[in-house]
């Protein structure tokens, strides 16, 4: 019989969390109650696949390697309308897309910032003005093969993907500053 995993020990981050983040946001907006500190909720990874319309071999090239790097299965997702002029008919599989969330999340926020975006090419930084105004933030990646799960001679073709990290704050600037104190190295 297996042992089963310790799924109660939290990750680094989210101790880090914890530990220094949440402290700062308190004493820098200065928070009268724990619950109303900003934290991320969920986040959300979606990869659009358009060679899929030809053949389904990519769609299920891209949910394997969405797995290794999230950690979990991704959901196919479908078009909903037809459209011509893409090739799509209604409810083709067109992309995939995974929502990680507690400890998962931290993991994958950590494995993010500290190993795949520094193995970026020619990387300055990520936009520091995507965020939606409700403290969300989305960041596209050109490659996916900066996550060290990926092994580079395994990949049928290199694809972009979405990463959108949503917060529970409420204005931009303070989803920023909490992104800023994960070490999400903003270049502006």
């Amino acid at each position: 019989m297996m042992a089963k995993a310790n799924t109660n020990t939290k990750s680094r981050y989210q101790n880090v969390y914890e530990k220094e983040i949440a402290p700062a946001m308190q004493k820098k907006f200065g928070y009268k109650n724990k619950h109303e500190i900003p934290e991320v909720t969920k986040i959300v990874m979606n990869m659009g696949v358009g060679e899929a319309t030809t053949d389904r071999k990519h769609i299920e090239n891209a949910a394997n390697d969405m797995a290794l790097i999230a950690g979990q299965r991704p959901v196919i997702t479908k078009a909903k309308q037809s459209n011509a002029s893409f090739k799509i008919r209604d409810g083709q599989a067109i992309g995939c897309k995974v929502t990680l969330r507690r400890r998962q999340m931290f993991e994958f926020l950590d494995r993010f910032v500290t190993i795949a975006l520094p193995r970026v090419r020619d990387f300055r930084g990520i936009n520091g003005k995507s965020f939606d105004g409700r403290g969300n933030y989305a960041v596209g990646i050109k490659e996916h093969i900066i996550f060290p799960e990926i092994n580079y001679d395994k990949v049928d073709k290199i694809r972009g993907m979405d990463i959108i990290i949503c917060t529970s704050a409420k204005t931009d600037e303070e989803a920023k500053e909490l992104l800023r104190l994960f070490k999400l190295p903003f270049n502006n």
